[in-house]
């Protein structure tokens, strides 16, 4: 088990906190032969051996990550919940499996995972490569969902930490306070299984799950206004020691110096150690703090990392991320609009191709001649496309292609859609709130400035790991877009109350007052003479000559 927390001041003076528990266990899952858990969480353990599972990655996020303004993440996953599953080969029914594996998973983790369908799975082609190990890569085992509607709190966080060895009770994990965490900007919790080599040699196999979780921190929703951080001011706790099963429990601190200055960032207690690697392209100085040395806990009980500014950060010296992206809705009026993406490509003079995923409902009926990609004023041809026209009620369209991106250019994509009218009873019970559809995913071996080393990967940070990079010049990058919102051509649903009280409006004038005179009994009265007094008081009347009662 190796714990980690990272921590990276933001361009905008935001902070990120990274967490991930490695927990590698050296057996074999798939042939059903273990029944001791120790580390490995048995509900998982089970789950993968029971259903043919070789990769398993869930993503559940609040929020979404500005890549322009953040820049590259270190895990990024779309808005909601993103589940994708590479079967073994043995897996006879995919499908089936498929279905069992959402069901099951959306129990352990308290999500709505049950809605996972035919309607909302595809299954790629060259986007998700497995991770792991592995023999083939026959796209046919391989399932992909999102649900972006998805809503993440505390009853997801929950079983999340129950999965750890130590739960929060020790290590790192006692700063994984709920109200801390989801009271921030972004917030994304995740379990990745994979099967990985158990040494260099790579002759046995070792199945690996990680768990990650990233917060980001607003400066303006803290309350406080300052860009000076603390543990204790993020996480309203701070550290006494590591988890006693872990292996490995360090904090890192992003202290790399911006534009070749001097540091800007102080961090204070002195860091146990500082370690230099080259990630995503730059090359990054950490502060390490080792919750396993003696040391660090002999002048105090707690550790509480403060990162203060030497001076304010310049609005200028905001980096560009090389590959970022953006997409929306274009067009007006409820029947027909334009799926557009901007593609971002700031490297100087080095040009890369780019693989777009697109996920789009059914009931958004794509024209694909209408697609159109246009870079520097020019059409730009993909060298592969992948398309599945969507069936009603049935599977989503999928679009895969592989795009060519010039350097330093912006490369728009635009696709027309005709709104389709649902059935009345399709519409969710806010119909007017709009329909989501998924983000696009872009996958890219993006060129690295400085040229990275190979690493042997038990030694270096989790944070730098998780990818696996195929040579030094070069390293993968798989971003997402924003989920879109769009309206349908809804029907007046208050009409059905509307008819109900005119109707019983009418019944109850009409047929109340007709069912009255039908069943109702007239009887005519015969005037009477009157009594004595009667007669009495027009004798009087007579007399006076006041005309008679």
């Amino acid at each position: 088990l190796r714990e980690e927390l990272l921590l990276s001041p933001l361009p905008t003076g935001d902070v990120a906190a990274t967490f991930q528990f490695r927990t590698r266990w050296d057996a074999d899952l798939q042939r059903g032969a273990v029944s001791h858990y120790r580390l490995f969480p048995k509900a998982l353990g089970r789950l993968v051996a029971a259903l043919g599972v070789r990769e398993l990655h869930l993503a559940l996020t609040q929020g979404f990550w500005r890549t322009r303004f953040w820049g590259q993440p270190p895990l990024q996953a779309p808005a909601g919940a993103e589940l994708w599953v590479w079967f073994q080969p043995t897996v006879t029914d995919v499908d089936k499996a498929w279905k069992e594996l959402s069901n099951i998973l959306s129990g352990i983790f308290c999500a709505s995972l049950n809605f996972i369908d035919s309607t909302n799975t595809i299954i790629p082609t060259a986007s998700f490569k497995p991770l792991g190990l592995a023999n083939g890569t026959d796209h046919h085992l391989l399932r992909y969902a999102v649900l972006p509607r998805e809503v993440v709190c505390t009853e997801n966080l929950t079983p999340w930490k129950k999965l750890l060895p130590c739960g929060s009770k020790a290590g790192l994990a006692v700063l994984l306070k709920a109200e801390r965490l989801f009271h921030s900007s972004y917030h994304s919790q995740a379990v990745h299984i994979r099967p990985v080599c158990r040494d260099a040699s790579c002759v046995a196999v070792s199945w690996e799950l990680r768990q990650t979780l990233t917060v980001v921190f607003d400066v303006f929703s803290s309350g406080q206004g300052k860009k000076d951080w603390s543990l204790f001011r993020m996480f309203s706790r701070t550290l006494t020691d590591a988890c006693p099963l872990a292996s490995q429990s360090k904090v890192y601190v992003d202290i790399s110096p911006k534009n070749k200055e001097k540091e800007l960032l102080e961090v204070t207690p002195p860091p146990t150690s500082v370690h230099e690697a080259v990630v995503q392209g730059d090359k990054k100085t950490y502060a390490v703090y080792d919750l396993l040395s003696p040391s660090l806990f002999n002048t105090s009980r707690s550790l509480n990392v403060q990162l203060k500014w030497k001076r304010p950060q310049d609005s200028s010296e905001m980096p560009v991320p090389v590959l970022h992206a953006q997409r929306y809705v274009g067009g007006y009026g409820l029947q027909t609009g334009e799926i557009c993406t901007l593609i971002y490509n700031t490297h100087p003079y080095r040009a890369f191709p780019v693989i777009l995923l697109e996920t789009v409902p059914w009931y958004l009926r794509l024209y694909v001649h209408t697609l159109t990609i246009i870079t520097k004023g020019k059409e730009n041809k993909p060298s592969y496309i992948h398309y599945q026209p969507a069936q009603d009620r049935r599977r989503p369209h999928l679009l895969e292609m592989l795009i060519q991106l010039p350097a330093n250019s912006v490369t728009k994509i635009t696709i027309q859609f005709e709104r389709a009218l649902l059935k009345w009873t399709e519409y969710p019970p806010d119909p007017n709130h709009g329909f989501y559809v998924g983000s696009s995913v872009l996958s890219a071996l993006v060129p690295s400035v400085i040229a990275m080393k190979d690493v042997d990967v038990e030694q270096s940070p989790l944070f730098t790991s998780l990818f696996p990079s195929s040579d030094g010049s070069s390293y993968f990058v798989r971003l997402y877009t924003e989920p879109l919102l769009v309206n349908l051509p809804t029907p007046d649903f208050s009409m059905p109350y509307n008819v109900i009280c005119l109707t019983c409006t009418v019944v109850a004038v009409c047929y109340g007052s007709f069912y009255n005179l039908l069943t109702r009994t007239f009887h005519v009265e015969e005037p009477s003479r009157g009594g004595l007094a009667k007669r009495l008081a027009n004798v009087i009347r007579k007399l006076r000559g006041v005309p008679l009662l």
